[in-house]
């Protein structure tokens, strides 16, 4: 299978309070070895495109990521198939320590489906190596969501209007916060998510006005905020053993507290048992993190230790329910 990688450039107009996209890379067609897959491969390419820069205004950040497409006519139709429609396509965000193993897992599934991706890295392009040395607030890649959904809307063959976003942990963060609407006006240029879902987005530490006191900030400036949604439906998943919330109970609650005044339009769903990452399905891990345990470290000044357990069916159960969503959605 022969990829190929295309730069374009072009202008952008990029501020503090709003996300711009580069020009478009064309995509690479796959060549589909003969017997092996040929004729329902993704085009796969390598894009790139501009991001305002929030920690260093007037230095915008080439973000790059990975584009896949159907190629084949799935359940909406994929470029070459019947009628030619566009796609819809879902963003995919990675966690504290990059890209790993649960965006393919994920990709994969929705590629089936006829749903078109793009997986982006945020952690390059500001020069991150481990998760130690990840932005200081999640709000800080907001711009990158907006960014990549500007981008897939200029895409030919992706429809601007029928875009998800699916991201874990820090990414997790990043799909709750780019669904409300004080996120959405500073940094959208007027485009919105159609659906969103947060795999274990440290549910706790929404609209923590005590918390973010202990780093001398706000909800609102540290991307936490999660009061007015613009109305775009909302999937959180939780383990019931996630080591920042818990339990579920954190995530239930900030569902409960937003859907009486947003139309009851988040949802959450709870695997028993399972830890943070139960969906990275690799050698399992254990890091520190001064937000776990319900910000446990602001008081103790011992970072709290963070089990990746992976759960192989449970992943499973996840992945299908994801797709599930984003078909009904998008």
């Amino acid at each position: 299978m022969a990829w190929r990688f295309l730069r374009v450039t072009g202008l952008a107009a990029l501020t503090a309070l709003t996300a711009v996209a580069a020009l478009v890379a064309v995509p690479a067609q796959a060549s589909g070895d003969e017997g092996h897959g040929a004729g329902w491969a993704p085009d796969v390419s390598f894009i790139q495109f501009q991001s305002p820069n929030l920690a260093a205004p007037g230095t915008p950040l080439t973000i790059q990521g990975k584009l896949s497409v159907p190629g084949y006519p799935g359940r909406h139709g994929g470029p070459g198939g019947h009628g030619h429609r566009k796609l819809p396509a879902v963003l995919i965000l990675h966690g504290s320590s990059g890209v790993d193993a649960r965006g393919d897992f994920y990709e994969a599934a929705l590629n089936a489906a006829g749903i078109a991706t793009l997986q982006i890295d945020m952690w390059q392009a500001r020069g991150v190596a481990t998760a130690a040395q990840r932005p200081n607030a999640p709000v800080l890649t907001y711009p990158d969501a907006f960014s990549a959904l500007a981008f897939l809307a200029q895409q030919p063959g992706i429809d601007g209007t029928r875009v998800g976003v699916l991201g874990f942990s820090w990414g997790g963060l990043v799909s709750l916060g780019t669904a409300e609407r004080l996120y959405a006006g500073q940094f959208g240029g007027g485009r919105t998510f159609k659906a969103h879902v947060a795999n274990y987005p440290v549910c706790y530490a929404w609209n923590n006005t005590a918390l973010l006191a202990a780093v001398r900030s706000t909800p609102a400036q540290y991307g936490v905020q999660w009061i007015n949604l613009t109305g775009a439906p909302v999937l959180i998943q939780v383990g019931t053993k996630d080591d920042y919330d818990n339990s579920s109970q954190p995530c239930e609650a900030l569902a409960q507290s937003v859907n009486g005044s947003n139309g009851g339009i988040v949802k959450v769903n709870a695997y028993p048992g399972a830890t943070h990452g139960w969906d990275r399905l690799m050698v399992p891990i254990v890091v520190a993190d001064p937000f776990a345990n319900q910000g446990s470290y602001f008081s103790t000044g011992v970072p709290p230790a963070v089990h990746f357990t992976p759960d192989a069916d449970q992943a499973y159960q996840s992945r299908a329910r994801v797709v599930r969503f984003f078909e009904k959605q998008l």
